[in-house]
C-alpha cells in the first residue's frame, strides 16, 4: 500500500431507503491525514454517507474503497482496526461502568478469550483524559446526562487508536466547552498523528475552525467539496439553508458566520 491509496474512495455509489432514493451515484476521495467536515441540511444523506463509507451498510451500486481495497473485503475485526464511528444516537442495553465502555473499544486489539494488557489500559486512560471524564469512571454510563454519553463514546473510539474517525454529529448534545474540546483532539490528532477524520456536523461555524476541507451534501448528492475557504460562503449557506449570513474574517484569517436573525 501507498500513500496514494490511503484513505476512503467512493465510484459512482447510490443508495436508498425502499423507494426512497437517500445517496444518488455520488464520487469522492478522501486522502489520509486531513480533517474533513461533513455538513448538509437535515435529511441530505450524511448519516447514509458515513454508514457507507464506514461499511456499517452496502451501497446498492458503485464500490467503496478503504486504503486501495474494497471495503466488502475486509472482515469486521480488521476494519475495526483500522476505522471506528462514534453514532449520532447511542444505543446501552447493559448498565456497564464508564470505564467498560471506553475498554469496548479496545476488544478489537485484544485476542478471543484473552485479558486486556497494560497497553490496553493505557489507551483507556488516556481517552478518558482527553474526555475530560476521569470523574465519571467508576459511574454507570445509562445514569449519565446525553452529552455526558457522549463523551465515553468519543473516548471509546479514540481507545479503538484507529487511523481513521467518523463523527456523526458528535457535538450536538454538548456544550460549547466540551464541542471545542472534542475538535481540538480531533485536529490534534490529524496534525500530530495524521490521523483522517470526518466529523458530520450542523454547528458551520465549528466546521469553519476546525475542518481543513467540507464535504456539502444537498437532496442525497455531493454538490461541493473542497477547502474551507473555497467552499463556505454566504450564497451557499442560503441555498443550503435558507437563511441569510454574512461572513467575516478575524486577524488570524479565520471565517466566522453570522446569522441575521431577523
Amino acid at each position: 500500500m501507498t500513500e496514494s491509496t490511503k484513505g476512503l474512495r467512493a465510484e459512482k455509489v447510490h443508495f436508498s431507503y425502499g423507494d426512497i432514493g437517500c445517496l444518488h451515484d455520488f464520487s469522492i476521495e478522501l486522502k489520509a491525514g486531513r480533517f474533513y467536515g461533513l455538513i448538509g441540511p437535515n435529511g441530505s444523506g450524511k448519516s447514509t454517507f458515513l454508514d457507507i463509507i464506514s461499511g456499517f451498510i452496502s451501497p446498492l451500486k458503485g464500490k467503496v474503497y478503504c486504503n486501495g481495497i474494497k471495503l466488502r473485503h475486509y472482515s469486521p475485526a480488521d476494519l475495526a482496526l483500522i476505522l471506528t464511528t462514534v453514532p449520532q444516537s447511542i444505543y446501552l442495553n447493559f448498565d456497564y461502568t464508564v470505564h467498560d465502555v471506553v475498554m469496548m473499544g479496545r476488544h478489537p486489539h485484544i485476542p478471543r478469550f484473552a485479558r486486556p494488557k497494560e497497553t490496553d489500559f493505557a489507551h483507556v486512560e488516556e481517552a478518558i483524559e482527553l474526555m475530560g471524564i476521569s470523574d465519571l469512571t467508576t459511574r454507570k454510563v445509562m445514569q449519565l446526562s446525553g452529552g455526558e454519553k457522549q463523551r465515553v463514546m468519543v473516548a471509546r473510539a479514540l481507545a479503538q487508536d484507529t487511523e481513521m474517525i467518523l463523527l456523526d454529529e458528535v457535538t450536538s448534545n454538548l456544550d460549547i466547552n466540551h464541542s471545542i474540546s472534542i475538535m481540538k483532539t480531533m485536529l490534534r490528532l490529524v496534525k500530530n498523528d495524521g490521523r483522517t477524520i470526518i466529523a458530520a456536523m450542523h454547528d458551520l461555524n465549528m466546521a469553519a475552525a476546525f475542518c481543513e476541507d467540507l464535504i456539502v451534501l444537498d437532496q442525497g448528492k455531493i454538490c461541493h467539496f473542497g477547502p474551507v475557504s473555497e467552499v463556505i460562503s454566504e450564497s451557499l449557506i442560503s441555498k443550503l439553508y435558507g437563511v441569510a449570513a454574512h461572513l467575516s474574517n478575524d486577524s488570524d484569517g479565520n471565517r466566522h458566520i453570522q446569522f441575521i436573525y431577523r
